[in-house]
């Protein structure tokens, strides 16, 4: 049997809010202030994402990074949103209606072909995969034009929203000695 859990604070904070993210920044607002959570509370590196309704700005699930925590590579924040989302909505697509993914960090390697897969109209970055690597991240072997790739798939790119906010976090949790997982040196 395998089940991620989510940190026991990320309900309480999102039950008290209880209300819609009408623009992409309030939402995320919303993802890098997880991110901060996740950090400051020890319970995951320095990633959050959340699925939402395009129209509405509902939240239909968030995510955190549990990779540490969880001893599971795979459970960037990224495809936590996307698990919880499709329990949640009971259905593998998220295609309909229109939902986004807006991730506090644009999406490494793995979190790429899972985007692509899941059926979300629209992806919403913060800091870039750059940035991540400039703290010691490996984001894998993506496209170079890997947000061009997304919009011949029917996905909406935007990128840089709250970046210099969303590198603030990454910075924060280098410098707090936070672990940097999959960081060893790529093989020439």
């Amino acid at each position: 049997m395998f089940s991620l859990r989510l940190p026991p604070w990320l309900p309480r904070e999102l039950l008290r809010r209880g209300r819609a993210y009408k623009t992409v920044r309030e939402r995320m607002r919303l993802v890098i202030e997880l991110s901060w959570l996740n950090v400051e509370r020890g319970t995951g590196g320095p990633f959050a994402a959340g699925v939402f309704e395009i129209a509405t700005g509902k939240l239909i699930a968030p995510g955190v990074n549990l990779v540490v925590p969880a001893g599971c590579s795979v459970a960037h924040a990224e495809i936590v949103a996307i698990i919880l989302a499709q329990r949640v909505l009971g259905r593998w697509d998220l295609g309909a209606p229109d939902l986004e993914l807006v991730s506090s960090t644009a999406p490494c390697a793995m979190c790429l072909g899972a985007l692509a897969w899941s059926g979300v109209r629209r992806l919403v970055c913060g800091a870039r995969g750059s940035d991540a690597e400039r703290i010691g991240f490996d984001e894998g072997d993506k496209p170079a034009r890997w947000a061009q790739s997304l919009r011949r798939r029917g996905v909406e790119v935007v990128q840089d929203v709250l970046r210099p906010q969303a590198v603030e976090v990454l910075r924060a949790y280098r410098d707090a000695g936070g672990v940097i997982y999959n960081g060893r040196p790529r093989c020439r």
